[in-house]
């Protein structure tokens, strides 16, 4: 008899794991320096020759462009309010790297939620996967209290491990050195790096961040002035240190891509940026064939498209390059006409208007509804939105409740006529008086953005409408 062991068979349930080395980057607040403290370990971690994926807690797609910038990788927005941790980790999973550098950039506070306790904040994120948390600490004008709420965070909710500090905007040696030790010997982790001030590395706007697609940012600055104050080599000890392995899940059937039949345009230049990676994969494997369109140089939409995705993106701020393109503009009022399916986020919603009000001016837009937008000095719309499809419309079937995000400056000028809206809004602002979604033959243009993972009826309904479009029947000449 043979003196070889015999081994038992994995239970047929079982999946694979593997190690994912991962760091979740974490802050006491918005603005704590998390965006650059990512973007230099992520060109860092590349400069060293590891295989590298970005992510982003929260709905955002400006920090997500630069993460993906700086990763060479499409960054993954992770939203437990949106998609549930389930398919959050699951996403991971799917897109992380096995054996590479895996870096999740938190949102606001390390425990802040849309609830008070928390319960969809970047802690119970890093909790979902298993991943140690890199806590930046804004250390201006404070010393040993920083200690004090680096602790806070420790007892607060000891699942949640902190693995080392990184104090930014810290004064001289001497400042340095009190909150060094102060930490160190009161909370029992590292303390490895430390951020002078420094110069702003990253534009800003009214949204936030320029995004890059704008703004070229030469990465030597960024890894000049920010990688050499940081312990690279401990915080990657760290992320291969992560604990407790990820189940790696069989691709499930509804992720097979169909073979393409009809083709959906969307509009992909410095104005319009804010796409989710996962929205045009599942119109993809929703049998769409794709076709990015320049706004601002096209002379016409391109012939054959049987639909149109207009995302978000900072049109006002190309307000007068768009309008100078009338011959584009003209050719999507006839597309509309005609009725080709239209869906429109935010800046879509703009471009479709009749015109655009900023800075003193108006600037004439599309005219497919029957509106104005005017850019306010403030948010008219800002975080999570809710909404209840309660008329018909090419998109959605009614009663289905649809959960997105919203951030915008703009509004529908008083004193435009009321278009018609296809949903009542539950949770947040949409176009205002509880109401979103303005519907006009086949177009929807909504305030509210939509991510394919928490919503996976859109491709379907979107594709479905472009179906009907394409085999319409077409009247010969």
């Amino acid at each position: 008899m043979s003196s070889c062991r015999i081994r038992k068979a994995p239970p047929r349930n079982s999946m694979p794991v593997a190690p994912f080395p991962r760091l979740v980057i974490a802050g006491l607040s918005g603005d704590a320096g998390k965006t650059v403290v990512s973007l230099s370990l992520l060109l860092a971690a590349r400069r060293a020759g590891l295989a590298v994926r970005a992510f982003k807690k929260g709905p955002d797609y400006i920090d997500a462009a630069w993460l993906t910038w700086a990763s060479g990788h499409p960054a993954r927005n992770l939203d437990p309010w949106l998609m549930g941790f389930p398919a959050a980790v699951d996403s991971f999973v799917r897109n992380a790297d096995p054996a590479g550098f895996n870096l999740i950039e938190g949102n606001r506070g390390l425990y802040d939620g849309v609830d008070p306790l928390g319960s969809q904040s970047t802690a119970e994120l890093a909790k979902a996967l298993k991943a140690p948390v890199v806590l930046v600490v804004d250390a201006t004008k404070s010393s040993r209290t920083v200690a004090a709420c680096v602790l806070g965070c420790q007892k607060l909710d000891p699942e949640v491990r902190i693995g080392c500090v990184i104090l930014n905007r810290c004064g001289a040696s001497r400042h340095e050195r009190i909150i060094r030790e102060a930490v160190e010997s009161v909370c029992g982790i590292p303390v490895v790096g430390v951020l002078p001030k420094l110069p702003e590395l990253l534009p800003r706007r009214h949204l936030g961040l320029v995004p890059p697609a704008e703004r070229k940012v030469n990465e030597e600055a960024i890894l000049n002035e920010v990688a050499a104050h940081l312990d690279f080599e401990a915080l990657l000890k760290l992320a291969k240190g992560a604990t407790g392995d990820l189940p790696v899940h069989p691709a499930p059937s509804q992720r097979r891509t169909e073979p393409a039949t009809v083709t959906i345009g969307y509009l992909r230049d410095s104005a319009f940026t804010f796409y989710y990676p996962e929205n045009l994969e599942a119109l993809k494997s929703a049998g769409a064939a794709l076709l990015p369109i320049d706004s601002l140089h096209a002379s016409e939409l391109p012939s054959g498209i049987d639909g149109l995705y207009i995302g978000g993106g900072f049109p006002e701020t190309h307000a007068a390059a768009l309008s100078a393109n009338r011959a584009f503009l003209a050719s999507l009022r006839r597309a509309a006409v005609d009725g080709l399916p239209i869906y429109a986020e935010c800046g879509g919603l703009m471009l479709l208007s009749r015109a655009i009000r900023t800075d003193g001016r108006s600037h004439e837009m599309a005219g497919v509804l029957p509106f104005e937008v005017e850019q306010c000095a403030s948010p008219q719309g800002h975080g999570y939105v809710e909404l209840l499809v309660d008329r018909p419309n090419p998109f959605f079937p009614v009663g289905h409740t649809i959960r997105g995000h919203e951030f915008h400056y703009s509004r529908i000028a008083p004193g435009n006529s009321p278009p018609s809206f296809a949903c009542s809004v539950l949770r947040g602002t949409g176009c205002g008086s509880r109401r979103d979604a303005v519907t006009l033959e086949n177009v929807w243009a909504s305030y509210a953005h939509v991510h394919a993972l928490a919503t996976p009826e859109w491709a379907a309904g979107f594709a479905a409408a472009a179906h009907q479009y394409a085999a319409r029947p077409v009247l010969a000449l």
